[in-house]
């Protein structure tokens, strides 16, 4: 369907609030370990052409040490980073006269991508506020058309086409393209094994246990969810690495189906690095099941030199993928020609890089038959609720069947959200959630998520969250005010 039928949106207002939440286990990635963190929440007021006006909202975490791990940065001023590109976003996005949503995001992109560079913000940072900002607008529009994402964007009423940010799309059918895609009705789990979890019982010292009657070991996610799909997370010291992957294996090798993927968390110095490591795994007899299994690798090498050198002369034998290192709207297109076969879609990276990916990745397949580009689709904490509910509905109407999810495993439900919030929830999506122990949770049943509901007016959901219990987002320091020589 051609762009012309997407309406012209005008934004007249946005509100940013954070919620807080901890985790009931500690989660370890990289370098880092976590036991709390934000929500940051937006509500967006659009207007439309026929005059009415429409809230839209959007949530993701404000995570620390993933967008910038810098290691002179602390927390605190990761969490500056991502307010103020929520602030530069907000200034450019109530400036903007009236365009169709997918223009609003084009139009702003270099601009914003040009003043986060001014103050010091990578590209992932300043990607982060119009990420959730669109996700608001396209909630908006979706509740005033009484239609759901995937009808939405399958009608194209955001306006994809041709732009000058996505230049080598140019010719391509994005109507066409958006129009073929079909939603998937479930998804499987892919379960993250942070470097800090137990794996059995024998891990936990005495006194450990968190006991509030959810899993906590690897053993216990396999008995409890069922799940066949993994993410194993690795620290890039290679006999630790290769010492926990044995201990894992011993649990996941009874799991029939097995699928798995390995996350390198940029802990790599290169390429050989790599592939050295996976030749240790590859000669493990212990590893022989969980190498067989194994999908792809992600994001090994430090983003800093990720896209400076070939993958493709490692011979790794698995395709590699990167996450982190996606910041522009062209990077898949520069990894792909330095032998990277894939790109993740989170939804904080913002959806419409993600369909411009996936468009990217049928045009190639259908150009070089038998080298296949794809997309996985990974987790940021994304929290039931808003959060959860947008990233998925993204996930499955791009057709991608396993999904890493970790918020349900560290943290409990809906954490420090309002009871009247989680139970609106569970009343409207009744196939994604369930109480258990008094606490609405999210159902995973066969290692699976049941997503048909979030066919709802809105985007993944009809339900609003409460934002009486949510404070106003603070107004960024960012530049730090010492770097930057103010008292």
């Amino acid at each position: 369907m051609s762009s012309s039928v997407a309406p012209r949106v005008r934004v007249v207002a946005v509100e940013c609030f954070e919620s807080p939440y901890r985790l009931r286990l500690p989660f370890r990635f990289g370098a880092v370990t976590i036991t709390e963190g934000r929500q940051a929440i937006v509500r967006v007021r659009v207007r439309f052409e026929d005059g009415r006006e429409v809230e839209g909202y959007a949530a993701d975490a404000l995570a620390a040490k993933w967008f910038d791990k810098s290691p002179e940065l602390s927390d605190a001023q990761n969490l500056d980073q991502l307010r103020a590109a929520l602030a530069n976003a907000r200034e450019a996005y109530l400036a903007a006269g009236p365009a169709t949503p997918f223009s609003l995001f084009a139009d702003q992109y270099r601009p914003l991508q040009e003043a986060g560079l001014a103050v010091g913000l990578q590209p992932l940072v300043s990607g982060y506020g119009p990420a959730l900002l669109d996700r608001a607008v396209f909630d908006a529009l979706c509740r005033h058309r009484g239609l759901s994402f995937s009808q939405a964007m399958r009608a194209n009423l955001a306006g994809m086409g041709a732009h000058a940010v996505v230049p080598d799309l140019q010719g391509d059918d994005i109507g066409a393209f958006l129009a073929a895609l079909q939603p998937l009705q479930r998804l499987h789990v892919r379960h993250t094994v942070g470097l800090l979890d137990p794996i059995v019982a024998t891990d936990q010292a005495a006194g450990e246990r968190v006991g509030d009657g959810l899993p906590e070991t690897l053993q216990d996610v396999v008995a409890v969810y069922g799940n066949r799909y993994f993410k194993l997370k690795l620290c890039g010291r290679g006999d630790e690495d290769l010492d926990r992957l044995c201990r894992i294996a011993a649990v996941l090798d009874a799991v029939p189906g097995l699928q798995v993927t390995l996350d390198g968390n940029e802990q790599f110095a290169d390429a050989q690095a790599v592939a050295a490591f996976w030749q240790r795994m590859a000669g493990e007899p212990r590893l022989r099941r969980l190498c067989a299994a194994t999908l792809f690798i992600e994001q090994p090498v430090a983003r800093a030199r990720a896209l400076s050198q070939p993958i493709a002369d490692a011979a790794l034998g698995r395709p590699v993928i990167i996450d982190e290192s996606d910041g522009a709207l062209d990077a898949f297109a520069l990894a792909r020609s330095l032998g990277y076969a894939g790109v993740s879609t989170k939804a904080c990276k913002g959806f419409y890089k993600s369909l411009v990916n996936l468009a990217r990745c049928r045009r190639w397949n259908e150009a070089t038959p038998g080298r296949p580009y794809f997309m996985s689709a990974e987790d940021l904490t994304t929290q039931p609720g808003t959060s959860l509910q947008q990233d998925l509905a993204l996930v499955a109407l791009m057709g991608i069947g396993h999904v890493e999810r970790n918020a349900h495993h560290f943290i409990d439900g809906f954490d420090r959200r309002p009871t009247e919030e989680a139970e609106a929830f569970l009343r409207a999506h009744p196939d994604l959630y369930h109480r258990m122990d008094r606490r609405v949770r999210l159902r995973v049943a066969d290692g699976q998520m049941a997503v048909g509901s979030l066919e709802a007016p809105g985007f993944g959901t009809s339900v609003s969250p409460l934002l009486d219990a949510a404070a106003p987002m603070p107004a960024a320091d960012w530049p730090p005010r010492a770097a930057s020589g103010a008292a």
